[in-house]
């Protein structure tokens, strides 16, 4: 597993005794990359490759939001090498999801992404289960409805949360099929432990569903209805 980390500017040293005494952020960089045991709904394996580039200011003794991520892998059938991006949004300030699942069924690939906090969640759409699924074909990733999912693919088979953290804690650079499933096992959200297709009662605790509506207007994000906001965006903007 390789990880390197670089803070920008002044030493590790220096930043903290600024951040103990005048509560100030830090701003850092990091990337980590490890290989998964993927487990295929028809019992298959195959490997694949997850980089986790993580950039930005963060309090001392928290990580710096992820920034960047990708995830590599070869379809078995043509030995294609395959890479699904998820890169930085300016709009959300950081990547866009938790990838939760890589599908493959009757030689296309299927990404099933879970949208990282409520700003994701509302610019992808505030799906209900709130998954955005994307599919491989003619070499490029597109979006496609949860419906067009196969039905065969319910179970996650990467790992969820923080997945650069537990990856780390693991220790070595290639995580069995097994790990993944016990690491994902602790979660007790109903749609984080196999891919939903009926909406979520927007009363769920911890859902996203129950995120408050927001749209993003000229460089930020108020509710809908909020006409205030929107007129001081509308100064700032003259």
């Amino acid at each position: 597993m390789k990880h390197r980390l670089r803070f920008v500017g002044m030493s590790l040293f220096t930043k903290a005794l600024l951040v103990m005494i005048l509560g100030v952020s830090l701003t850092a960089w990091s990337e980590t990359t490890w290989k998964e045991e993927v487990q295929l709904h028809d019992d298959q394996k195959i490997i694949a490759t997850r980089t986790v580039e993580r950039g930005g200011r963060s309090e001392l003794g928290q990580q710096a939001p992820i920034k960047h991520q990708s995830l590599a892998f070869a379809l078995p059938a043509t030995n294609e090498q395959v890479v699904w991006q998820d890169k930085f949004a300016e709009d959300i300030g950081g990547a866009n999801f938790l990838p939760m699942q890589l599908g493959l069924y009757q030689g296309s690939a299927y990404v099933v992404a879970y949208p990282m906090g409520c700003l994701s969640y509302n610019k992808w759409g505030r799906p209900n289960p709130p998954y955005v699924v994307f599919k491989y074909q003619s070499r490029s990733w597109q979006r496609i409805p949860l419906q067009e999912l196969p039905a065969v693919l319910t179970a996650p088979n990467l790992i969820f949360s923080s997945p650069d953290t537990e990856a780390k804690k693991l220790g070595h650079s290639l995580i069995s099929a097994e790990e993944i499933m016990r690491l994902n096992s602790v979660h007790t959200q109903p749609e984080h432990r196999t891919i939903r297709r009926e909406p979520i009662k927007t009363d769920t605790f911890q859902s996203l569903v129950i995120c408050d509506e927001m749209v993003f207007y000229k460089g930020t994000w108020v509710g809908p209805g909020d006409s205030i906001g929107k007129r001081m965006m509308d100064r700032r903007s003259k």
